[in-house]
């Protein structure tokens, strides 16, 4: 530890956001970066703690502490080799990432942790200014080939890996290009998809091949990839998203919200899309069914359409401000989130349900009807049950999004490869992701639901370290 009273005498400091009134005009990221001196204060903040509470709160085993050291003593090329060491894509995970480990860093039972997925991001983005990123192929390759079916973080992870091991590795994906929900999901202004590509150079560069618009399961037979490869993993991710079985679904401006997401990605990679399908929140009232991070992206998605409102409402009641007994430190903490576009406005409400969507005259949606409702614990069970109150309002809104999650991957290639499902639908893997099928693989959240990249990553790796010992022999 290069300053031992770093924690004691500096601040935690955030470079926090662009102006709302520049952000919401464009879709460049949002978030600043510190300069090269306040970053190397903030990464002496670290205390490298004896037991290091944000190693044990990453999915990814990341090491913290080691690489914060050097970031303060200026070594980038050491902190990028370690944080590479452990997470393939440090670029992504530092600029979408809940930070995991910040909610487990001691400095956090203060509300002060270390910023430490900021300093994630600098480190690999000087990284990359000051040359110390190239590709590296392997030296040698083993014969073996592996089909990795999904280019989303999973995908990619698993291949990265396999990869490394001097495996050929080519990867499927249905869309136009690789990257899967990083690509397609996550809004530009929160991860600019120029990350992305420089990374996927570097992959091909390094020997992966990537077989891009090619549908598993209709344009290539699952089957004959298990009779051309050696080992496949599914990635594929759960795309199945949970739907509002409510009277007017079938309305124009009812949309799942990656309709909309997918779409403005999109439209800024400079795809042309007919007028007749754009999906736009221009002068429109918007209502976005969901609290959770895809619903937050929706939020700031409509703001850069020119939204005339935006109102986000959520079936669970308002999560508590700042503390949360229930989740005690070092546990991450289930407390309010208030994202960057929450930040540009957005009307945020609770306990709300969705009873039914009413049209206007040309079959389009201009209000929502909602219902108050009550969570009641059940004394025997414990359960908590949902209760109807009975009082009922209309909410005003042209475009209605629904970001409620999703339930399961779809079935179609699964089903293909007789996998064993899980109660939920997914993949049914060991702990080294091998499915009932010996040769076939699983990672990310076509084996466990929905979740985030950096357990997407952290599953990525495990996959591959099981084809190689399965590929191999070797442990």
């Amino acid at each position: 530890m290069g300053n031992p009273t770093a924690f004691l005498n500096i601040p935690r400091k955030e470079a926090g956001y662009r102006p709302v009134h520049d952000r919401i005009n464009d879709y460049g990221e949002v978030e600043q970066t510190l300069n090269t001196e306040d970053r190397r204060l903030q990464a002496s903040r670290c205390m490298e703690c004896g037991v290091p509470f944000c190693h044990w709160s990453c999915p990814l085993g990341n090491r913290q502490p080691e690489w914060q050291d050097r970031l303060y003593k200026n070594d980038i090329k050491g902190a990028y080799q370690l944080l590479t060491m452990t997470d393939d894509f440090p670029e992504f995970t530092g600029r979408v990432c809940p930070a995991l480990c910040e909610k487990g860093c001691v400095l956090n039972k203060e509300h002060e942790p270390v910023t430490i997925r900021e300093n994630e991001a600098a480190i690999v983005e000087r990284a990359f200014s000051e040359g110390y990123v190239s590709a590296r192929p392997p030296k040698k390759r083993t014969g073996f080939r592996v089909a990795v079916i999904g280019s989303g973080p999973a995908g990619l992870a698993c291949a990265n890996q396999l990869n490394q091991k001097g495996h050929s590795v080519t990867v499927f994906e249905k869309n136009e290009a690789p990257g899967g929900l990083l690509r397609f999901g996550i809004p530009d202004f929160k991860l600019n998809k120029s990350v992305i590509d420089r990374r996927l150079a570097l992959l091909r560069e390094e020997g992966i091949e990537f077989k891009c618009g090619i549908k598993v399961g209709s344009d290539v037979d699952a089957g004959k990839l298990l009779e051309e490869y050696d080992a496949v993993c599914l990635a594929m991710g759960a795309e199945v998203a949970r739907d509002l079985k409510v009277e007017g679904r079938e309305l124009k401006g009812v949309h799942f919200a990656l309709e909309l997401l997918q779409q403005q990605n999109r439209v800024n990679a400079g795809a042309e899309i007919d007028r007749a399908e754009r999906i736009s929140a221009r002068h429109k009232n918007v209502l976005v069914i969901g609290g959770g991070d895809t619903g937050s992206d929706c939020v700031g998605t409509a703001h850069r359409q020119g939204a005339a409102s935006v109102t986000q409402i959520e079936i669970m009641p308002k999560p508590p401000v700042g503390e949360n007994p229930a989740t005690p430190w070092p546990y991450y903490p289930v407390i309010l989130k208030t994202s960057s576009s929450h930040l540009e406005g957005c009307e945020r409400r609770w306990l709300l349900d969705t009873r039914r969507f009413v049209p206007d005259e040309k079959g389009c949606v201009k209000e929502v009807e909602v219902e108050e409702v009550e969570w009641e614990k059940d004394p025997e069970t414990g359960r908590m049950n949902l209760r109807h109150t009975g009082r009922k309002e209309a909410i005003k809104a042209e475009l209605v999004l629904l970001a409620m999650g999703f339930t399961q991957p779809v079935a179609e290639v699964i089903d293909a490869l007789g996998l064993e499902k899980d109660a939920r639908g997914n993949v049914k893997v060991d702990d080294k992701g091998q499915s009932s099928t010996p040769k076939v693989f699983a990672a990310g959240d076509v084996s466990t639901g929905a979740s985030l990249v950096v357990r997407c990553i952290a599953s990525g790796r495990k996959a591959a370290l099981g084809i190689h010992e399965y590929l191999t022999g070797k442990k």
